[in-house]
């Protein structure tokens, strides 16, 4: 069974606070539903257009193997089923940096990039317990 490093259900809040600055690329601003975690994550709206007030399931994944295995880099799906296949929207990046946001330090702040596309988590320390500094991550995600 494939691990996931993260997963969780969020409702977007807002499409581009800072305003509009690519055509085929939004920033989604979003609340989870269970572990009450912010993300920002920028997002091909081009391939696949969110708008505010929707909800999607997100997952972090080290690979896109059912079975676990570690993932070679090389991506083929040669006909085999992945994880992949139970979502609308995947990108390939990395787990970029992790810091503890001031004064109580009492919030975690996870950073990854996806070929450019951003993403910052933020909220509850143990949820990055999992992630690893250049960590090869698949972000998954699929409307509910």
């Amino acid at each position: 069974m494939s691990e996931h490093l993260f997963e969780d259900t969020f409702i977007v809040t807002r499409l581009d606070p800072d305003g509009k600055k690519f055509d085929k690329v939004s920033r989604v601003e979003a609340r989870s539903e269970q572990l009450d975690m912010y993300m920002q994550l920028d997002v091909a709206t081009d391939v696949y257009p969110v708008c505010a007030g929707e909800k999607f399931n997100m997952v972090l994944a080290p690979t896109l193997n059912l079975d676990g295995t570690p993932d070679t880099g090389y991506y083929t799906q040669a006909g085999r089923k992945t994880l992949a296949d139970n979502y609308e929207y995947v990108s390939k990046g990395s787990f970029t940096k992790s810091q503890r946001t001031p004064p109580a330090k009492m919030l975690k702040e996870i950073y990854a990039s996806f070929s450019g596309l951003l993403m910052l988590l933020r909220g509850d320390p143990s949820t990055a317990a999992s992630f690893e500094l250049d960590q090869r991550l698949f972000l998954l995600m699929r409307k509910v």
